[in-house]
C-alpha cells in the first residue's frame, strides 16, 4: 500500500488543490454572508471550531480578525501548512475530525464548509452530533453542503477524482435537528467556482443553534 493509499481521500484531493481551492471559492457571497451572520451574534473572544479549515481564508482570517479564537482542523497537510502561514492568529491542527476528541460544550460556534462531502452518511450524521455536543448550550453552527441526494457517487471536482455523498436539503436539515441543533434559517445559492474544470454548484447554508439542555 502506498502512502497516498493510506491517506484519507479528502487529504489526497486537497493536498493537490492547495491554493487553487481558495482562488476558486474566494468570491462566494454565501460563505461570506454566513461569516457575517456569525460575527453579528458571537460574544467577544468566542472560541470557534473550523472543520475542514482549508487555507484559512476566508473563515479563520475573518473570525480572528474580529478577535475570536479559532481552532482549524484539516486532514490535508498542505492545507494546514498554508493556513498556519496565512492566518498566524489562529491555531491549526492536522487531524481527521472524525477521530478528534471533542469536549462537551468547549466551543461557542462551529463552522463546517463543504467538508462532509467525502464522508458516508453515517459519518456525516455522527460528526454533526459530535459537533453539536461540542457547542455550549446556545452555541452557533454554520453547516454548508452541496444539497444533492447522492451516495457514493464518483465524480470530478476541479480536476480531482472524488467520491461524493450528500443529503437533500430537507434531509440535511433533519440531520442537524436530530443532532440537537435548531435550524434558524436555510440559505440556498448557486455558485460557479473560478476554475476551468469546475461547474456551477448548488450550495446550502444552515444557520443553527444548539438547543439548551
Amino acid at each position: 500500500m502506498t502512502e497516498e493509499d493510506r491517506r484519507a481521500p479528502a487529504a489526497v484531493v486537497f493536498d493537490a488543490l492547495g491554493l487553487d481551492y481558495e482562488k476558486a471559492f474566494v468570491s462566494s457571497e454565501g460563505h461570506r454572508a454566513s461569516l457575517q451572520w456569525l460575527l453579528q451574534r458571537l460574544e467577544p473572544g468566542s472560541r470557534v471550531l473550523d472543520v475542514g479549515s482549508g487555507t484559512g481564508r476566508p473563515t479563520a482570517l475573518t473570525l480572528t480578525g474580529a478577535g475570536h479564537r479559532v481552532l482549524g482542523v484539516d486532514v490535508s497537510p498542505v492545507m494546514v501548512e498554508l493556513a498556519s502561514r496565512q492566518v498566524p492568529g489562529a491555531e491549526f491542527r492536522l487531524a481527521d475530525i472524525r477521530e478528534l476528541p471533542l469536549k462537551e460544550g468547549e466551543f461557542d460556534a462551529a463552522c463546517v464548509y463543504f467538508s462532509l462531502l467525502q464522508m458516508s452518511r453515517a459519518e456525516q450524521s455522527a460528526l454533526v452530533r459530535a459537533l453539536a455536543r461540542a457547542l455550549r448550550p446556545g452555541g452557533l453552527a454554520v453547516l454548508a453542503t452541496v444539497p444533492l441526494d447522492v451516495e457514493g457517487v464518483d465524480g470530478v471536482f476541479m480536476g480531482q477524482p472524488v467520491r461524493l455523498t450528500s443529503y437533500s436539503a430537507e434531509d440535511f436539515a433533519a440531520v442537524a435537528a436530530a443532532a440537537g441543533l435548531t435550524v434558524l434559517s436555510a440559505e440556498h445559492a448557486t455558485f460557479s467556482p473560478a476554475h476551468p474544470d469546475a461547474v456551477p454548484e448548488p450550495h446550502l447554508f444552515l444557520y443553527c443553534r444548539r438547543d439548551a439542555d
